[in-house]
């Protein structure tokens, strides 16, 4: 009787086994946006990034495999902590399959551990350390929007080739700034410029005066700003009121956002050079995305947010085209299938997690060039990806062989 019972026990674990990828399929497909609604970084992601999901969602046609797609969103908070123990909570108990944002450079690191611990998708399309698929690179995260080594080689290059050869960097203090901060620095260097100090402020700081009087005495051509979001607008518009362009000094935002042009204003702003992935002015079909967007925002989409719908709807094709949630099979497909959409028209996801694309460097209109609301930028170049983006063997990611 004893082997009868255990060879039917055996029988159905192996039918149980058997039967589990078809099991999977009968629950839903669900993505969490984990995001900052209401801090420093909402407004080049937050309820954007949710809506961008949304729209990629109905574009793809709102199911898989028969059952409604379903949307969980979250704030991160800007924490660690928070993040990690939000995506673990997904991953774990509510069924997540991927999880897409990440609003700073440390909550994506900490919920890279949840994903690589449940071998579950993660796309960071907001925060932007080069460590992401660098030392710190995961099988199963994809960095989609930019990054610190991108920006900085794409800003610093040309501001040191105007001149810029000295630098003081004002840096968020967290793994974003020192590395936008280490990228930047690394490419005055090797042009031959210096870095003559920094001063380090905390995450979502009302005062930069301490830092900025810093900058001014360092006597520095370049005060290069080495944070984001709500921290860049602040000291752009304290620094105005230093008088630290005025006294000859020029400000480097290395990684802004159109949303940060719209709330300085033209005239702050004005003469600012930049680098983005996306602007909804480039051609057709970001103008296309852009005004949809904006139907349904009244603000048009960052970069961050133009990728986000661009990561979910690649992911959603590249389910469909895998015929299962199951996490290899699918990252096989985004791996091996170009990006061609509104976001950009040359992407490539690569074995480290990098998607590369082409970057542009702008610089932000004059109050008097800007013919309409959101008409900020002047193309200067568009930088292919394999020039923007760090070659994949020099970024340390253990699974580059």
């Amino acid at each position: 009787m004893k082997s009868i019972v255990t060879s039917l026990s055996a029988a159905g674990l192996i039918a149980a086994v058997l039967a589990g990828p078809a099991l999977a399929q009968q629950t839903p497909l669900k993505i969490g946006v984990l995001t900052d609604f209401q801090s420093v970084y909402s407004d080049i992601g937050g309820a954007g990034n949710v809506e961008a999901t949304k729209m990629a969602i109905e574009e793809f046609g709102g199911s898989m495999f028969g059952k409604p797609i379903e949307l969980v969103t979250a704030d991160a908070l800007n924490k660690a902590d928070v993040a990690a123990t939000i995506t673990r909570k997904w991953y774990e108990a509510e069924n997540v399959d991927m999880i897409i944002d990440m609003p700073t450079s440390a909550t994506a690191l900490a919920g890279m551990e949840m994903s690589k611990q449940f071998e579950k998708i993660m796309i960071v399309t907001d925060a932007a350390s080069s460590d992401i698929t660098g030392k710190s690179c995961s099988p199963y995260t994809l960095h989609w929007t930019y990054d610190t080594y991108a920006n900085a080689h794409t800003v610093g290059s040309a501001i040191v080739k105007n001149g810029g050869d000295s630098w003081f960097f004002i840096t968020a203090d967290y793994v974003f700034g020192h590395s936008i901060e280490r990228d930047t620095g690394d490419v005055v260097r090797a042009a031959g410029g210096k870095v003559l100090g920094s001063a380090r402020h905390p995450l979502n700081t009302p005062d930069f005066s301490s830092f900025l009087l810093q900058a001014q005495s360092s006597k520095a051509k370049i005060v290069g700003l080495a944070n984001g979001g709500g921290d860049t607008i602040n000291a752009i518009k304290q620094a105005a009121e230093f008088g630290i362009v005025a006294g000859g000094q020029n400000l480097a935002g290395i990684v802004m956002f159109i949303s940060d042009i719209h709330s300085l204003g033209l005239k702050l702003a004005q003469g600012l050079i930049i680098t983005e992935a996306y602007y909804w002015d480039l051609n057709d079909r970001t103008r296309a995305f852009g005004k949809r967007f904006f139907e349904r925002m009244k603000r048009m989409p960052t970069m961050n947010q133009a990728a986000t719908y661009s990561a979910t709807l690649h992911y959603l094709n590249a389910v469909k085209a895998a015929g299962t949630k199951d996490t290899k099979p699918v990252l096989a497909k985004m791996r091996a299938t170009p990006v061609r959409d509104a976001f950009t028209d040359n992407g490539v996801v690569r074995e480290d997690g990098r998607m590369v694309h082409s970057m542009f460097l702008f610089e932000v209109k004059k109050p008097e060039e800007s013919k309409a609301p959101w008409d900020y930028y002047k193309v200067l170049a568009e930088v292919p990806g394999d020039q923007a983006f760090r070659p994949m063997k020099d970024g340390g990611c253990p699974l580059i062989k």
